[in-house]
């Protein structure tokens, strides 16, 4: 593969064509050799595509083999799907990384867990600042987005500019934070912009996103209105200003307000370090929940999409070990419900309606509006910036499509391109060029494992088809001593006479196994998995994964 074609390229690793993992790279030609520049680290979720696995990384291998021409790293905000991966990327990245004091406030406690603070070179840079990491010239320009100091990225190069937007939105009274800099936008535009890599999440909504003032006035009217019980707001850990909307509703209506889950009170950590919720007070902690009547308490909880290990999962299972709700309390879900969380988010639901618990949801209530444009304010942002071609990214492919034609309709050429495609931008028109391997891993534990690797495939297997293995004594000659012993977890029960079928079957076939390959231990050990696999496919019509212990005796 040719990877220096045109002067200047992007090349998506994670998040063009999918939801999540965003890892951007542009290249630029110098005469000294290509230099590689690096958008965002962010993780994504398995879901129901892929229901063995909780988190997955981008596979960072193309710009790993690159590195020393890799010359940073820019976080264009906090959310986990932009910087998520860091702590984990970093080692095969070993790059200076570039963000504004909350996603560094943010990343510095995730790099502490992992043990990599003092490895990472981790540069603070202002909202609005500069960045010369040659030959890429940066600058950040602030947008409004659903956390704090979310930046859109400049990118000057001796070849044209990019803006690359991040997540964002025109929110006119986003709260935390001054509103999108437009006038930085429309400077930008006059003095030119070869090309916008713009975010496509709500590229199918018409209107515009909504604004968190409107948010904040309805969450006050509600909670008000709210006279007896718990109530308990779900919402996303990183939505800072909704969390201090919470709170200024909770206090509107006489009730403290209580933190419960851990990402919450890292965001509310990271936020006061940079400044802001400088007007509440200390939130209460879980264990301060029961020292506060029922009828003056709001919660927020981690949860808002059914994540089976959350506070709000725990709390409707009551598992929780400090909080509880029930009869007459009600749960507000400020957040919308993301595509493929759908049942998990009913489970949740369910559990607390059976418990007595009153719901409330965007579905009926104004609690919650997205954090990313609608098809009007995508229209405002072409109408500033004037880009000569647009390059649709975060978003599945009905996303980028329906912003290709937005796009297209204001006149703007838009190209279409999914993680791997080397989009070049040199020359008269952009165009695909080459492409790079591309790929997934998956955070088991502490470690990454190839999503499409023999371990995920065999937990794949084991999910839908199950395990077995089997325990067999032979003699030196091979043949079967005494009788094999089967555990099949989830296939049979303990008492099951299928069990026994099994077993004779295998151990008869192991012994009618030629001599030759009964005396030789490798030869002998994959006929018995073999003669295994038969047993079982006749009784389950199945096909699980086997391993059988041999012990000669």
């Amino acid at each position: 593969m040719n990877a220096a074609i045109g002067d200047l390229a992007f090349l998506p690793l994670g998040g063009t064509g999918e939801i999540g993992m965003n890892l951007n790279l542009y290249r630029c030609k110098t005469p000294k050799g290509d230099r590689w520049l690096a958008v965002d680290c962010g993780i994504g979720f398995g879901g129901a595509e892929h229901p063995e696995v909780e988190v997955m990384t981008p596979d960072p291998g193309f710009i790993a083999d690159r590195r020393d021409a890799l010359v940073g790293l820019v976080i264009t905000h906090a959310h986990e799907d932009h910087l998520g991966a860091v702590a984990h990327l970093w080692p095969q990245l070993r790059c200076p990384v570039y963000a504004t004091p909350f996603a560094a406030s943010v990343l510095r406690r995730k790099l502490g867990e992992a043990g990599l603070v003092r490895d990472v070179k981790l540069n603070v840079v202002p909202p609005g600042g500069e960045i010369a990491l040659a030959p890429f010239k940066l600058r950040f320009i602030r947008m409004s987005h659903s956390i704090p100091e979310s930046q859109a990225l400049v990118i000057d190069t001796p070849y044209g500019v990019v803006l690359h937007t991040g997540d964002w939105k025109l929110d006119p009274t986003p709260l935390l934070g001054p509103p999108s800099d437009e006038a930085a936008l429309a400077a930008l535009g006059e003095r030119g912009v070869l090309a916008m890599v713009c975010d496509s999440t709500n590229a199918m909504v018409e209107g515009t996103s909504g604004s968190e003032l409107d948010v904040r006035r309805s969450l006050t009217a509600l909670i008000r209105g709210i006279r007896r019980g718990r109530v308990a707001v779900t919402c996303f850990a990183s939505n800072v200003a909704r969390m201090e909307s919470i709170a200024i509703a909770a206090r509107e209506a006489g009730r403290s307000t209580a933190l419960v889950g851990r990402s919450l009170r890292n965001m509310d950590a990271a936020a006061r370090e940079c400044g802001y919720l400088k007007g509440l007070p200390p939130f209460l902690t879980e264990d301060d929940v029961d020292d506060v009547s029922d009828d003056h308490i709001v919660l927020i909880v981690t949860g808002s999409q059914g994540e089976p290990r959350s506070a709000l999962s725990r709390i409707a299972m009551d598992t929780h070990p400090r909080v509880a709700l029930g009869e007459g309390d009600t749960v507000i879900f400020s957040s919308r419900m993301i595509p493929g969380n759908e049942r998990a988010i009913g489970t949740v639901q369910d559990h607390l309606v059976r418990r007595g618990v009153h719901l409330m949801t965007d579905a009926d209530h104004m609690v919650h509006v997205s954090g990313h444009p609608a098809r009007d304010e995508l229209r405002r942002l072409y109408a500033l910036v004037k880009p000569k071609f647009s390059v649709p990214v975060h978003g599945e492919w009905r996303h980028l499509s329906a912003h290709a034609e937005l796009a297209r309709e204001l006149g703007i050429e838009p190209f279409l391109m999914e993680d791997g495609d080397i989009l070049s931008l040199s020359g008269n028109r952009p165009e695909i060029v080459d492409s790079a391997p591309v790929g997934r891993l998956v955070i088991d534990g502490a470690r990454l494992v190839p999503l499409k690797g023999e371990v995920m495939n065999a937990r794949r297997r084991m999910l839908y088809n199950g395990v077995v293995l089997a325990s067999l004594a032979v003699d030196e000659f091979g043949s079967p001593v005494g009788r094999a012993k089967l555990s099949a977890p989830g296939l049979f029960d303990a008492d099951d006479s299928e069990t026994d079928r099994v077993i004779y079957e295998f151990t008869d076939a192991v012994s009618d196994l030629p001599a030759n390959i009964r005396r030789d231990d490798v030869a002998l050990l994959e006929a018995a998995k073999t003669a295994l696999r038969r047993a079982l496919g006749k009784r389950l019509q199945k096909r699980p994964l086997v391993d059988v212990h041999l012990l000669r005796v």
